[in-house]
């Protein structure tokens, strides 16, 4: 058993490294933010919520 949490660390760490360069290279070279984005985000995202708390409500009838 202790073999596996050894395991599961060298994992995580192997993830770190390998993700932290291309983690920094995907905010360097991302798309900057423009004017009407914030909209376009909260749409879907108002959208989901108002689903969910539908499904809360039929379920908690």
């Amino acid at each position: 058993m202790d073999w596996m949490k050894f395991a599961y660390a060298a994992l995580i760490v192997a993830l770190l490294i390998f993700i932290f360069p291309a983690a920094k290279y995907w905010l360097k070279n991302s798309p900057k933010a423009e004017r009407g984005d914030w909209q376009a985000f909260l749409l879907p995202i108002s959208l989901v919520i108002l689903f969910v708390v539908g499904l809360m409500w039929i379920v908690g009838q």
